[in-house]
């Protein structure tokens, strides 16, 4: 990996399909409310299991506006090539989040923002995944990205859910949000001796991240 690159910087990006199809029916009209100043997001409990995301290599926090929450990595890469095993191809991470919002409001995550950075040797390829549903919901909403090899750069994902098709948590419900996401790199035609690799972290700092939230009144 090359240790020069410069550190990666968090932008927003939006979440594909967390909507209908992911938390059910909205029972809601017009565009979401904000709630007072004095209101806070609460993460209440939050459990990361994963081979991308093991113990102390993951970190959950809530921005101070309660618009945003982050999920900082250290250690997610997948990888294929000499000296990586058969497992190393495909990394995941699942964050089980309990959010507490003010009370009156739901919340939506109306968009996500993935980036890192990718070495992909010709002829190989890289995937990233997430999905997203709440506890006791059968539907998990997916978004994938494809890169193809000869790819050395930061890599970015771009979803976007407009604000008439977010779908809400019930209200007057606690319920667990899980995320889950993945790296995959596929050696396809690629050299045998050739390294690829796709990550979410770096070696000069941390990647972040960050869910943005779309808070609502319950009516």
């Amino acid at each position: 990996m090359d240790d020069r690159r410069e550190p990666m910087v968090l932008r927003a990006l939006a979440a594909t399909g967390v909507a209908t199809s992911l938390f059910g029916s909205a029972a809601f009209g017009g565009s979401p409310t904000p709630p007072p100043p004095s209101a806070r997001i609460v993460i209440d409990s939050v459990a990361v299991d994963g081979t991308g995301c093991p113990a102390g290599t993951a970190a959950v926090s809530v921005s101070p506006d309660n618009t945003t929450f982050t999920v900082t990595y250290s250690n997610y890469i997948a990888q294929v090539g000499p000296g990586a095993a058969p497992t190393d191809r495909t990394k995941n991470c699942q964050l089980d989040l309990l959010l507490h919002v003010p009370g009156g409001y739901t919340y939506a995550i109306a968009s996500a923002d993935y980036r890192g950075f990718a070495s992909l040797a010709p002829g190989a390829s890289g995937t990233q995944r997430a999905g997203y549903h709440f506890q006791g919901n059968a539907h998990t909403t997916t978004s994938t990205h494809h890169f193809a090899g000869g790819f050395n750069n930061d890599w970015e994902t771009t979803d976007t859910v407009g604000v008439a098709a977010l779908v809400f948590a019930p209200c007057g419900q606690e319920r667990t949000l899980a995320i889950n996401t993945e790296l995959q790199v596929d050696p396809g035609t690629s050299s045998p001796s050739a390294t690829s690799f796709m990550e979410m972290d770096s070696t000069d700092g941390t990647i972040k991240t960050v869910y943005h939230l779309a808070l609502k009144q319950c009516q």
